[in-house]
């Protein structure tokens, strides 16, 4: 039988050490599981019945919350399209130059959002401004990976033939390779944009407004009603949004 390979027994035994190793690491224990009726008991009693008389303040908070995704990542994008073709193996003029951009891509992108959110607010001060940088440098590092591996997949057919016909060397690539990558570069920038919104609510609770700060001040002062409100809003935020990038990439792809 293929699975009675000695191989398997080895991957298998690594598996096993790395799963017990990490529930060591991580104090995994299946008698908590026990007190998990403790938090149904605690929501039922505490968030119910969510606090509407905070509606209008939360419509103006997600707004800000939305408005720092969609900046954000709407910059990283415009930013990181020319970047990933300096990083792409077959459209960057030079390896080194690849190596560089990919290497500063990889930078951006190790780095989470709330540690640039962090470095901003000391310097900048509070605000959204520092979450939209934070969510707007990280981006460029996904998003430029991201659009780099479509560019070096793309099919290299209608680029040659536009070589053929004249076309300089930039031109053939900007309109041979874009066109094909557009519906995915599009489909990737919805994914990030939803990610950004969940990013922007952590930023919140290091000052940079929108729900993520009116949910941390309420679970600070225990105002759990006004919690539950907070997490209805973030649900409803979170559908509408993938809703209608839902029904754009079905329009593009």
């Amino acid at each position: 039988m293929v699975w009675l390979k000695p191989k398997y027994f080895f991957i298998g035994l690594i598996l096993l050490v790395a799963v017990w190793y990490s529930m060591e690491a991580t104090q995994f224990q299946f008698e908590k599981f026990k007190n998990i009726p403790n938090m149904y008991f605690f929501i039922r009693d505490q968030f119910f019945p969510p606090n509407w008389s905070i509606m209008p303040r939360l419509i103006n908070a997600s707004f800000v919350t939305l408005s720092m995704a969609f900046l954000g990542t709407f910059i990283a994008l415009i930013v990181s399209i020319p970047l990933s073709f300096m990083a792409a193996r077959n459209t960057s003029r030079h390896p080194i130059f690849c190596w560089f951009n990919r290497t500063m891509l990889s930078g951006l992108r190790s780095i989470p959002e709330i540690v640039f959110g962090l470095m901003f607010v000391v310097s900048l001060g509070l605000g959204p401004f520092p979450a939209v940088l934070a969510i707007m440098l990280h981006n460029i590092g996904v998003l430029g990976k991201l659009i780099s591996e479509l560019i070096e997949s793309a099919e290299p057919g209608p680029q040659e033939a536009m070589k053929s016909v004249g076309a300089t060397r930039w031109v053939a690539v900007l309109f041979s390779i874009l066109p094909q990558i557009w519906p995915n570069v599009l489909s990737h920038f919805f994914y990030r944009f939803e990610v950004a919104i969940r990013t922007s609510l952590i930023l919140g609770f290091i000052g940079a407004g929108g729900i993520g700060q009116l949910l941390f001040n309420h679970f600070q002062t225990f105002q759990y009603k006004s919690v539950a409100s907070d997490i209805i809003a973030i649900i409803v935020l979170v559908i509408v949004v993938d809703f209608i990038g839902g029904k754009i990439r079905e329009r593009v792809i």
